[in-house]
Formats: C-alpha cells, sequence, structure tokens
C-alpha cells in the first residue's frame, strides 16, 4: 500500500526473525517517526522490543491508524503554516463543554 503511493519503502524483518529489524533501525538512527499497529497474540514479543526501543530513542510512537491519520494531518498543517494555538480552557469556553 506505502508503494502504490510512492513512498519509499524498506522491508526488515520481524524482531523474531532476525537482521536487519525495526529495532536495529531503531538504534541505528533511522527512524524519525514509528507508526506500528500490531494485530493478534503472536505480536506481543515485537511489540515490546520496538516499544522499548523507541522510548530508549526517544521516537515518537503511534499505534492505531486513527492516530497516524491525525498525525499526517497536523504535520501537513505545520509544513503548510496552517496552525493554530490554542489554550485548552479557551476552547472549553467557547463550545460551552
Amino acid at each position: 500500500m506505502l508503494e502504490k503511493a510512492g513512498i519509499i519503502v524498506e522491508r526488515v524483518f520481524k524482531v523474531k526473525e532476525g537482521r536487519p529489524n525495526i529495532v536495529d533501525l531503531i538504534k541505528g538512527d533511522r527512524i524519525q517517526l514509528l507508526v506500528n499497529t500490531p494485530r493478534g497474540q503472536d505480536t506481543f514479543f515485537d511489540e515490546k522490543a520496538i516499544r522499548r526501543a523507541a522510548v530508549l530513542a526517544r521516537i515518537p510512537s503511534i499505534t492505531t491508524i486513527a492516530a497516524a491519520q491525525a498525525a499526517v494531518e497536523g504535520i501537513a498543517a505545520m509544513q503548510n503554516r496552517q496552525t493554530t494555538v490554542y489554550a485548552l480552557q479557551q476552547l472549553h469556553a467557547t463550545t460551552g463543554s
């Protein structure tokens, strides 16, 4: 799917399958943002290793498609300088919440 969208990808092994894997890329400073959407019981080992490496490397991690979409929209807004900052209290005051 990523390749079809014109995004350059590099395939790596799952953590328990060998090297190079995503943890190697994290430790090698080749990752800036991590999107990992694990499914099922079999992903626990990889998920734990990936999350730990990302936290130690201070790399932001996204674990759902909805959060990834929000991040994409936020990054695009920042690149286009279309962001506005509001205090949370101000937003609650204007919405009546």
